[in-house]
């Protein structure tokens, strides 16, 4: 797996306003929003691209477009709903799919409740959005679902990533024989006892969308 860690000024100062615990839901789904835009530049570096003739006012000339089939996007729910609309800024014309993961808080593992994604993904190239890399069970499971459909190409978009999350994916996707590459805005120190991400940004999908009881 590659890693990328998307060094920018922009996106650092974006990422310290994300971690403050004063920052309110509203302010910080907006930041969050503009932060996955920047990511998604350097995520899509390698989306695939077709020639295609156009004619401009003056002469024809030679482009690209993106080649079918189209990308597809898929935010593991729920927070990675709040990830959404900055990555289609960039891909407008991609599909999305969505997928529903949660942690078992016991085993800090993943269960899946939930899916809306086409039976058949071959020769997709799939952009995985979860807004935090911690234990890695959620964005390890997501891979290895969308590579049993098919997928042939496979980016994850994350604000923040833990040591112990990246190194979990490296090991049970080794043998997949699928590219993957990790864009994130940053690599914190550790996990904690309770598998958060140290200093992390807290709880992402609370802090989007407010704690749900």
């Amino acid at each position: 797996m590659q890693v990328h860690v998307a060094d920018h000024p922009l996106i650092s100062h974006k990422l310290t306003v994300l971690r403050d615990e004063r920052t309110d839901s509203p302010t910080f789904r907006r930041l969050a929003e503009e932060l996955v835009t920047l990511l998604a530049y350097e995520a899509t570096r390698d989306v695939r691209v077709e020639p295609v003739e156009v004619r401009t006012p003056v002469a024809a000339a030679t482009g690209v477009r993106l080649s079918e089939p189209r990308p597809l996007v898929v935010p593991i729910l729920r927070a990675g709903l709040g990830m959404l609309e900055g990555m289609q800024r960039l891909l407008p014309t991609a599909e999305v799919g969505f997928l529903g993961m949660i942690r078992n808080e016991e085993t800090l593992e993943a269960d899946t409740y939930a899916e809306r994604l086409p039976d058949d993904l071959s020769g997709r190239q799939c952009y995985v959005l979860d807004p935090m890399l911690a234990t890695g069970g959620s964005l390890a499971a997501a891979i290895g679902f969308l590579v049993k459909r098919g997928a042939d190409h496979i980016t994850a978009v994350c604000l923040l990533a833990a040591p112990e999350g990246i190194e979990r994916i490296e090991r049970e996707l080794e043998s997949i024989g699928v590219p993957v590459t990790l864009v994130v805005a940053g690599v914190d120190d550790r996990l904690d006892e309770n598998g958060y991400i140290v200093p992390g940004l807290g709880d992402a999908g609370d802090r989007l969308y407010g704690v749900v009881d």
